[in-house]
């Protein structure tokens, strides 16, 4: 039995074990979203390591709070930078050109705040953190630079530039109120069923000619703001979109993010406008469409650790790269279970 005293867990008894699960920060979407944690027998736990195996209910704090003081003025900085990537790394940037011109808020909705749309509500609580795409223990600048590398197909940041600085302050100000190790509920992305058959190209291209093309157009480019630079709705697919080694060409991220969140404000993770099939077909359609192609070969140094709809071999399995880009992914799951 557990007692909450004072805002405390206290263990009393325990005649059972407790299945967790926690969905980690993922990002452009991450191969740990989806860790699962085993029975555990929690009558050799403490409350303290006890509370942190529970997803936690969380709001973005507001950054009304913030003082006016240089910190103050550093995470608002990196908010900045979240949410106008674009205007300071793109092709037209006040800082660099060596980006799309996404931001990094095209995939982290609200600048990292939303819910269910990867959020930076678990980064500070869980980084550094080892990760099998790498197979090493990383810290958050090196995951920004991933997404700088990746999903804006650009070059990495220098990690002692105030840039860098501003955006770590700002990515773990929003979580700052987090307990270590704790991974709030809507921190990465929905975690969709596997259907019973691959995704389909040619369905989601109908549905994404029905539902998408208003912001983001019949030609996948986005939309620009008047400035002719920055995007407004980004570009799915083209030169300016993200590469073939971001997180989103995994087509369950893709799908999960596309399912609660599209189309943009009419969709919530708990009042989702398309279906699970349909949000799987759109993804499959997406990332069937041509965009920078970019190999990172030491990823996945063991190989046994790729994710199933990881698109790229060797693989330790049987299935084709066709099959891991598509599915269905029930049976390659199975496989990997043995």
């Amino acid at each position: 039995m557990i007692r909450l005293i004072s805002n405390k867990i206290i263990v009393v008894t325990i005649t059972c074990g407790i299945i967790i699960s926690s969905a980690f920060f993922s990002g452009c979407h991450d191969e740990e979203d989806s860790a699962k944690r085993g029975t555990k027998d929690t009558s050799e736990w403490n409350a303290e390591k006890l509370a942190s195996l529970f997803e936690a209910d969380w709001s973005a704090p507001d950054t009304s709070t913030l003082a006016h003081d240089a910190y103050g003025k550093l995470v608002r900085y990196g908010r900045l930078l979240i949410a106008n990537t674009g205007d300071y790394f793109g092709p037209g940037g006040k800082i660099s050109r060596n980006a799309n011109g996404m931001n990094c808020q095209n995939c982290h909705l609200d600048a990292g705040t939303r819910l269910y749309a990867n959020t930076y509500s678990a980064v500070y609580s869980i980084y550094p953190k080892l990760r099998a795409r790498s197979g090493s223990v990383e810290h958050l600048e090196k995951r920004i630079n991933d997404c700088m590398e990746r999903s804006m197909n650009g070059e990495k940041i220098d990690s002692l530039s105030h840039e860098m600085r501003a955006m770590v302050a700002y990515i773990n100000w929003v979580g700052k109120d987090v307990k270590k190790g704790v991974s709030p509920k809507g921190a990465a992305v929905v975690d969709l069923p596997y259907l019973d058959r691959a995704a389909d190209p040619a369905v989601g291209k109908i549905v994404y000619e029905n539902l998408c093309i208003t912001c983001h157009g019949n030609d996948g480019l986005g939309k620009l703001n008047d400035d002719g630079i920055t995007f407004l709705y980004p570009p799915l697919w083209g030169p300016r979109s993200y590469n073939t080694a971001a997180g989103l060409y995994r087509l369950s991220r893709f799908a999960g993010y596309i399912k609660a969140n599209m189309p943009n404000l009419t969709s919530s993770h708990d009042k989702p406008t398309l279906t699970d099939e349909e949000a799987w077909d759109i993804a499959a359609y997406v990332n069937s469409m041509p965009r920078p192609e970019k190999k990172f070969p030491g990823d996945w140094p063991d190989i046994s650790k790729k994710p199933v709809d990881h698109p790229y071999g060797p693989f330790s399995d049987k299935f084709t790269e066709e099959q891991h880009k598509y599915g269905p992914f029930k049976e390659i799951a199975e496989a990997h279970k043995k």
